[in-house]
């Protein structure tokens, strides 16, 4: 049970009067305090990465625009299985973790454009070799001179 207590100080002229504790105060005060940590733990509630996830969704569109499956399939397929994993770990408010998936989706899709760009100068150096080469050969059979 809890005891009442009234105290009084008296110092020069001023006083100091302290209230009974009543059970009231105490089950007021509890819910003061309960309120606030309820408070306390909505405001360190993470915010998803939308930004992040925003960035992926952009660069894989951009990669699938670019008809870069038709490259680098794997690497865009990974990223958009961690696109899918980024938004099913906002759902499971897995902030943390649904912001590292979305920027690995992004990375990849990057990296899957990257690729795909090599792949398409590599194609473009290889046909442009053979032409060379096509007309070195044409040079020679009608001269007769090795260049």
């Amino acid at each position: 049970m809890i005891q009442k207590i009234q105290l009084s100080i008296v110092k020069g002229n001023r006083s100091l009067s302290l209230r009974p504790v009543t059970a009231t105060t105490v089950r007021l005060m509890g819910t003061a305090v309960a309120g606030l940590l309820m408070l306390s733990a909505c405001a360190s509630a993470q915010l998803p990465p939308t930004a992040d996830l925003q960035a992926a969704e952009l660069a894989i569109a951009d990669a699938d625009r670019a008809r870069v499956a038709d490259y680098s399939s794997v690497e865009l397929s990974e990223a958009r299985d961690k696109l899918t994993a980024a938004r099913s770990a906002v759902q499971l408010k897995n902030m943390d973790q649904a912001q590292r998936l979305a920027q690995e989706a992004r990375v990849n899709a990057e990296l899957a454009s990257a690729l795909a760009e090599v792949n398409r100068a590599e194609t473009v150096n290889k046909d442009m070799q053979e032409s060379i080469d096509m007309l070195k050969h044409e040079m020679q059979r009608t001269t007769g001179e090795k260049i």
